[in-house]
């Protein structure tokens, strides 16, 4: 699994839109910090709250000079409909083959509701450097990050 001191694994995806652009993490580190919030699917009620608080301090993050992409194994189609309905405007990553999910030791299987391969709730800061300097991994999927502490270290990236 990744974590505080590594360099971070870059990766190529699509961006979740129905426009099916690609995107590489490599094209975005160097730009100040970037925050890579894996999540495991959308529409679902622990990670709208997630997302949706990412969204809510928006302005705090880009503030510091952060971007911030959310990662999941959703269709590009799904996260499209996902950022509509709730107003995000940041970018969302489509991981449908677990590329990334598995590069950075996240993958999980919820068999109970017939998930397999999602990403497990997840927050890694990337400095300009490519180096992560914090990493936090849920215990428990429906958890969510401290964001006063995420946002601590941003600043400090």
């Amino acid at each position: 699994m990744v974590s505080t001191g590594d360099s971070a694994p870059t990766f190529t995806a699509t961006l979740g839109t129905s426009d099916h652009e690609d995107f590489d993490l490599a094209d975005r580190i160097g730009d100040g910090p970037v925050v890579l919030a894996f999540f495991p699917g959308a529409f679902t009620p622990p990670c709208t709250n997630e997302m949706v608080a990412f969204q809510d301090r928006i302005g705090e993050f880009e503030d510091a000079g952060a971007t911030i992409l959310g990662v999941s194994a959703d269709s590009p189609f799904s996260q499209g409909a996902f950022r509509e309905e709730h107003g995000i405007e940041f970018d969302l990553v489509s991981d449908m083959d677990g590329d990334a999910i598995r590069e950075y030791g996240l993958e999980m299987d919820i068999p109970d509701l017939g998930l397999y391969g999602n990403a497990n709730r997840a927050v890694f800061v990337i400095d300009e450097e490519g180096t992560v300097v914090y990493d936090w991994v849920a215990d428990d999927p429906t958890n969510e990050p401290d964001y006063d502490e995420l946002l601590d270290a941003v600043e400090s990236a």
